[in-house]
C-alpha cells in the first residue's frame, strides 16, 4: 500500500476494526517514512454476474428481480420474508461460487424453482406458471403431475391425498 501523500510503499498498521456492518475492514494506518496517517478499507470484490435472457440479450444479475418473483409467487402461502430472502441470498452464493460469470436466465429458473418446491408446492407451481410462460390447463395439470410423481417417490404414499389430486387432475 503506497502512502498517499509520499508515495512511500512500506507503512504501518495502527489499527483494524470491522465496518459497515462486517462487510469491509477500516485500516489506520502510518508511513514508515513521513510518519502522516491515513485510512484503508478492504473489501470484497464481487465479479459480476451477467444473465443472459432469453431473447439474447445481456444485463447484470439483480437480486431484486429474483426476490419480487418469489414475493408474488408466495403471496398468501404463509412464507415469511426471511425464507425468501435466505433464498436468493443461497442463489446468489452459488452463481459467484461459479466459474462463469455469464448464466442463462432459464438455469436461474430452475434454480429458484428447486428451492420453491421445498417451501411451498403452491408457489412452485404459481412461479413455474409464470417462469414456463403456461398456455393452458394442460401445462398446469403436467406440471402438478410431474410434483405428485417426485412427492410420491420422497416420501410414503397417502392415498387420500393422491387420490385428491388425482381427482383434480383427471
Amino acid at each position: 500500500m503506497q502512502c498517499p501523500f509520499c508515495q512511500h510503499p512500506n507503512n504501518r498498521v495502527l489499527e483494524s476494526r470491522s465496518a459497515e456492518s462486517g462487510r469491509s475492514i477500516r485500516r489506520r494506518r502510518e508511513c514508515l517514512e513521513c510518519q502522516r496517517r491515513f485510512t484503508t478499507y478492504e473489501r470484497i470484490e464481487y465479479v459480476p454476474i451477467t444473465v443472459i435472457k432469453q431473447s439474447g440479450d445481456r444485463e447484470s444479475f439483480d437480486r431484486t428481480k429474483v426476490l419480487r418473483g418469489l414475493v408474488r409467487a408466495c403471496e398468501k402461502t404463509g412464507t415469511l420474508p426471511h425464507t425468501l430472502d435466505a433464498m436468493v441470498d443461497d442463489l446468489e452464493a452459488e452463481l459467484q461460487q461459479r466459474a462463469r460469470r455469464e448464466v442463462a436466465s432459464t438455469e436461474i429458473g430452475e434454480l429458484v424453482l428447486k428451492r420453491l418446491k421445498t417451501v411451498s408446492e403452491v408457489a412452485y407451481v404459481r412461479f413455474a406458471s409464470v417462469y414456463r410462460q403456461f398456455q393452458g390447463i394442460q401445462d398446469f395439470t403436467e406440471t402438478l403431475k410431474h410434483l405428485n410423481a417426485e412427492s410420491t417417490v420422497a416420501s410414503s404414499p397417502d392415498t387420500t391425498v393422491d387420490s385428491r389430486l388425482n381427482v383434480m387432475i383427471s
